[in-house]
């Protein structure tokens, strides 16, 4: 069966007989052309090129044309960061620099890299046409925090209705993009909203619930698919995210992939997710890449299942793990045999954080997926840098980010469960939702307070 074919019956809820496999690559495919993620996603050829030969590479049934949720903050004028090994990240916000939300429209097919991306969709329709395309679109809350920053969450407290308006504004530009996106070919249209995952469900249903269905409406109306991407421990909102009416959603591993299999069947939505970015995908083996995609394989089963990375996958992943995934989604003698044999697993071993704590300072560790590529890391780690900032030399503020094995062994050193989460002198306080300043200073308070400092 052919992979548009296979996506659409798992996204109508239908049985298949092999389970659809889309790799979500991003800048990844520019590392296998050799270039920086500044150039891949600077140019058409270089994303043509490069999708080209995601797809000879690991043989999917649909992939992304680009993973880059800054194009739209770009084109509204928000300032980027660009880095050889990242999509580039938001470093101003025009609502916070005299901006008025009135002056910001809707961007035309035609602004900041708006057209490559697009061209690059209608070549790859011309040369893929029984591939599921993927156009990715940012999602309205995340492309909110983009132009006013982490100011928004005390605004949705303190005068909700601004909060809708400029809600208003980037589900229209949402809207707008998704058109762009169906125009020139594609056949799933992702919204990728990860910042959702740092509000609580009341604020969900307030803020993106009827924001998102408008979106997840409008594309259906068009004829095309539409799925609702999060990523870190949004396990509080999946029900919310899946009465928005998407045809699929699809998590990271974050959150359990047998409690969004069973929240998704309630509401008869496809799901996908959820293989381990880091520890497997990027750090792992060929053999330990098989066996987390059986063990997700097996939990999703035949009927609404996607497999899929957690995200976007990591630049430097190494492509004989993507490729081992690959034949095993297409070889059900292979899974049986995997199946079959003993598992195997090795355990991260734990540091001795004895210096790691200081008799006259509290230490701030901020452990992430990776501040530079996820946005609700950045956010978090801004969060705790200028919290921590008035205390000078008595606050260390750390980032350990766990696309290193430092990272790793420092996540599982702590007990951190979850991705972005802030530990003070080692206990975890905050998890997954970024807290208003004032939240973290008390902490911070409390124990310079303890220590006598």
């Amino acid at each position: 069966m052919k992979g548009l074919e296979l996506i659409k019956k798992a996204m109508a809820m239908q049985p298949v007989d092999r389970i659809p496999w889309v790799p979500f690559v991003g800048c990844h495919a520019g590392q296998l052309l050799g270039l920086t993620a500044e150039q891949f996603l600077q140019s058409k050829e270089h994303l043509v090129n490069g999708v080209n030969k995601t797809i000879e590479l690991y043989n999917p049934d649909g992939i992304p044309v680009a993973f880059d949720l800054q194009i739209e903050a770009e084109a509204l004028g928000c300032k980027i960061a660009w880095a050889d090994d990242n999509p580039p990240a938001v470093v101003s916000h025009p609502l916070n620099e005299g901006v008025d939300l009135e002056d910001i429209v809707i961007p035309s097919k035609d602004e900041a890299r708006i057209p490559i991306v697009l061209e690059a969709t209608r070549q790859l329709r011309a040369q893929h046409p029984d591939l599921a395309l993927y156009g990715l679109i940012t999602g309205p809350f995340t492309l909110a925090l983009h132009l006013l920053g982490t100011d928004i969450f005390l605004q949705m407290m303190m005068d909700p209705e601004a909060t809708h308006k400029l809600m208003r504004v980037t589900t229209d530009i949402a809207i707008a993009m998704a058109d762009y996106y169906m125009e020139a070919g594609v056949d799933v249209v992702a919204l990728v909203d990860p910042m959702t995952s740092q509000i609580d469900p009341m604020s969900f249903e307030t803020f993106v619930s009827p924001y998102v269905t408008e979106i997840n409406n409008s594309i259906r109306a068009a004829g095309k698919l539409c799925s609702f991407f999060v990523c870190g421990n949004a396990k509080q909102n999946i029900e919310a995210m899946c009465q928005t009416k998407p045809d699929n959603i699809s998590i990271d591993e974050n959150i359990p992939l047998d409690f969004v299999r069973d929240m998704a069947m309630k509401y008869n939505v496809s799901f996908g997710g959820n293989m381990k970015l880091t520890v497997v995908l990027l750090m792992g083996d060929e053999d330990a890449s098989r066996r987390d995609a059986l063990e997700c394989m097996d939990i999703g089963g035949k009927k609404g299942f996607i497999l899929a990375p957690g995200c976007d996958l990591a630049m430097a992943t190494p492509k004989e793990n993507l490729i081992a995934v690959a034949e095993l989604v297409h070889d059900e003698v292979l899974q049986g045999e995997l199946r079959a044999s003993d598992v195997v697993t090795k355990e991260v071993e734990l540091l001795d954080l004895t210096d790691h704590w200081q008799e006259k300072q509290v230490v701030v560790d901020v452990v992430t997926l990776n501040s530079k590529a996820c946005a609700a890391c950045q956010y978090m780690l801004q969060a705790a840098e200028v919290a921590s900032a008035p205390y000078g030399s008595k606050v260390i503020c750390r980032e350990y980010n766990i696309l290193t094995p430092e990272g790793v062994q420092m996540m599982a050193s702590l007990g951190v469960k979850n991705l972005p989460t802030i530990v003070i002198d080692g206990t975890i306080e905050f998890i997954s939702q970024i807290p208003p300043i004032n939240k973290i200073q008390e902490k911070i308070e409390a124990q310079l307070t303890a220590k006598g400092v």
